[in-house]
């Protein structure tokens, strides 16, 4: 920033921050209006604001409280500090400057955001004296990186232990809160610092999961139950506002940005970390029967492979679809006592006669021991006849009545559990193992199900659990083996007397 950009954003903050309306800064049309044109991002050249769209948004919000779920990296621990620099120069409660207290989940993160603040106190000419650590109590042994300005306000950046909030007075500022490992202890010590005597309160974080406390505060805003203001920011949104630009330093066309945000999910490195930590979207690990980390212990890498080159048994599963769902054929190899996922088939909108060739050039594998079909509804046909052509010791139909499915699915589970399974490292296969949910009605029965979407129903979670039941359960299949020789009616069965062992028995000689 240049000189006078400098001096005119001093004297902006300077002269517009000073009317104080608890428990707000309110910033007056002259701020206001440079925010608006300075400070924010045109839509001609987004790479050369100072700040972007949602960056805007938030230091515009003057709640008491607010909170903002967001994507990684985005730049909202930036512009907290900026807030706070100019909050700490401005604002003034109760007769004094206002003290900051900053809170991340690690002290890597607290140590970043000092170097914010102090780069913030530079822009706006400021003079800081960086006090470095310092002791605030010593008998806690609460220690804080805080700087402090010429008018006394203080920002202290602290460690992650909610006892350290205890005794404070200032603006409280919980960076990554659903990170933090006592949540709800955190926020009974750090709300209590702000709240009783008018101090803002900023709430930033990702996702994790959607057992946080995090999370239950966006859940109760949404409903109407905590009047605070709420920020959300996707990835997606942040490239939309000149994200992207801004890193590369240079206007993007509309494509560039696409295949920046596709670049950052494909090396995201998983769906779990895609949807949390980029696109807000809190994963439910309650309800969804495998979880992500169950999953991820089961993945390999050259897990598929041609099935002519396989050597163990085969066994096949077959979930059937035509319409809404996927049509899944996943085929495992057993070595040992390990299932090995070695060719795997989706087909959407399929006509059942290519279904049909696909599963029959599967089935005549010399390998090929068992396989299982879902024959509900519109399956029952392409089981008969499966059936008819490769015989019923081979081909076994089966009915997706509630207990079946419970058993398959908990079979499965056991497999994943138990590291008898081995699947490819591939999203979409994450993905829908993942989408099965168990669900308990309100009659005490167990559902197992998964939401309708474009990349199937759990159809190849459904599919997997066929196999891996067929390769578990030996019945039938090979079908009764029955003597070449009939066996003879009058032949006598021979009978051993071992009444003269009994008392030798009882005396343990035997």
């Amino acid at each position: 920033m240049k000189k006078k950009e400098r001096k005119k954003l001093t004297r902006a903050l300077k002269k517009g921050a000073n009317a104080v309306s608890p428990p707000a800064v309110a910033a007056s049309k002259q701020n206001q209006e440079w925010l608006a044109s300075d400070f924010i991002n045109t839509q001609k050249a987004p790479h050369k604001g100072l700040f972007l769209k949602n960056q805007k948004d938030w230091l515009n919000d003057k709640s008491q409280i607010k909170i903002w779920e967001k994507s990684r990296r985005i730049g909202a621990t930036y512009v907290q500090a900026y807030e706070d620099v100019r909050d700490a120069l401005t604002l003034r409660l109760h007769g004094k400057p206002c003290d900051v207290w900053f809170s991340s989940a690690d002290i890597t993160a607290a140590k970043e955001y000092i170097m914010y603040c102090a780069h913030w106190a530079g822009v706006l000419n400021e003079v800081i004296q960086d006090l470095g650590e310092i002791i605030i109590d010593k008998d806690k042994d609460v220690k804080a990186l805080t700087i402090e300005f010429k008018n006394g306000a203080r920002i202290n950046a602290l460690s992650s232990n909610p006892t350290q909030f205890r005794s404070k007075g200032g603006k409280v500022v919980l960076d990554e809160f659903a990170h933090h490992k006592d949540q709800q202890a955190m926020w009974t010590a750090a709300s209590a610092s702000a709240l009783i005597w008018g101090y803002p309160i900023r709430i930033l974080s990702t996702h994790n999961g959607q057992d946080s406390k995090f999370y239950e505060f966006i859940d109760k805003i949404n409903k109407g139950k905590l009047k605070w203001g709420l920020h959300r920011t996707t990835i997606v949104d942040a490239v939309n506002g000149g994200l992207a630009d801004k890193i590369l330093h240079k206007a993007l066309t509309e494509l560039e940005r696409q295949e920046w945000l596709k670049f950052i999910k494909e090396n995201a490195g998983d769906e779990i970390t895609w949807l949390q930590e980029y696109m807000c979207d809190p994963v439910d690990e309650s309800t969804s029967f495998l979880s992500y980390a169950l999953i991820n212990s089961c993945e390999i890498d050259n897990c598929l492979m041609p099935l002519a080159s396989t050597t163990g048994d085969l066994y096949t599963g077959m979930d059937i679809a035509r319409e809404r769902h996927l049509t899944a054929i996943e085929t495992l190899e057993k070595l040992g006592d390990v299932c090995y996922l070695r060719n795997s088939e989706v087909m959407q909108k399929t006509r059942f006669k290519v279904q049909e060739d696909v599963l029959y050039n599967i089935l005549q594998h010399k390998n090929l021991r068992r396989a299982q079909l879902d024959t509900t509804g519109i399956g029952k046909q392409l089981g008969e006849r499966a059936q008819e052509k490769f015989g019923k010791w081979k081909v076994e139909a089966s009915t997706f009545t509630p207990a079946f499915k419970s058993e398959l699915a908990h079979l499965l589970y056991t497999g994943f559990e138990d590291r008898l399974i081995r699947i490819p490292s591939d999203p979409d296969l994450r993905a829908d193992l993942h989408s099965i949910k168990k669900f308990v009605t309100k009659s005490g029965n167990i559902r197992f199900d998964a939401d309708n979407t474009t990349d199937g129903h759990g159809d190849r979670f459904w599919a997997i659990a066929l196999a891996y039941h067929a390769s578990i359960n030996k019945k039938g299949v090979m079908g009764a083996v029955k003597s070449a020789m009939p066996r003879r009616k009058d032949k006598k069965r021979f009978e051993f007397d071992y009444a003269p062992f009994k008392d030798l028995l009882r005396k343990g000689m035997y």
